[in-house]
């Protein structure tokens, strides 16, 4: 087994053994969004013709719950180690700034995927949507992993303290994630508030993975795909020019 193979199968490890905590929970709080919005709203709200709004909020639930997750894995796995000084170790290693992009972004994605596929599961006895275009879901499901993963690398690379971290969690990543249409479609919104939809990175995400089950977005799928391609590129590229530069590692 190679360096990044093993560091990749360290990170996996590390959050399936309490994956009641970080796969479990994420799934019951998906689980409780669900059951409370769709009780509340399911008579009031119909976004597309003929989907129920339980359905059309499912893929919003799975995806957010996949980004959050995706960013808390990289996010937690590099501060933890910092803050108790067992990333010194990991440092004595030969592997490349690559390697451990790579290693950390690929178990992010594992759990993303895991945390999604829970709520999917889960959520499939309320609600059965469609699944039209299968491979949109899973292209946006991965880079969205993905992209978040890296962003969540580079948090942890920033973070000295876990205070710091969990601004990071809730000032950003949070606002951000419920506020890309999880629960409402953003031609709901006031002209001005769609605008600034449309500079929200998450909105994409959730957008084009959404019209992987219904065939029906609010904004071309292909362009939400350009899009989260480009923010992952740009994001990966810091990740790893911080990994190779030793970014509040090396000191």
């Amino acid at each position: 087994m190679s360096g990044w193979q093993t560091l990749f199968y360290k990170e996996v490890l590390r959050f399936w053994k309490v994956s009641f905590q970080t796969v479990a929970a994420p799934v019951l709080t998906a689980l409780l969004y669900l059951l409370i919005f769709a009780h509340v709203l399911e008579d009031r709200v119909q976004v597309y013709d003929s989907v129920s709004y339980t359905a059309f909020l499912l893929p919003g639930l799975v995806m957010m719950s996949l980004l959050q997750n995706a960013f808390a894995n990289s996010s937690s796995s590099i501060i933890q180690s910092k803050i108790m000084g067992s990333l010194v170790f990991l440092l004595l290693t030969p592997l490349s700034h690559r390697a451990w992009f790579v290693a950390y972004v690929g178990s992010s994605v594992v759990r993303g995927l895991a945390v999604g596929a829970g709520v999917m599961a889960v959520a499939w006895w309320f609600a059965q949507p469609t699944l039209v275009a299968p491979l949109w879901i899973l292209a946006f499901a991965i880079l969205g992993a993905a992209l978040l993963g890296a962003l969540g690398l580079i948090a942890g690379l920033w973070a000295e303290k876990f205070d710091q971290m969990a601004a990071f969690q809730n000032f950003i990543i949070m606002p951000m994630t419920f506020l890309s249409g999880v629960f409402y479609s953003i031609h709901s919104l006031p002209a001005f508030w769609q605008q600034v939809s449309h500079l929200n990175p998450f909105f994409y995400m959730i957008d084009g993975f959404r019209y992987g089950f219904f065939g029906r977005s609010d904004t071309s799928p292909w362009l939400s795909l350009a899009l989260v391609s480009v923010a992952l590129a740009v994001v990966s590229a810091i990740a790893l020019h911080l990994l190779r530069t030793g970014y509040k590692v090396r000191h």
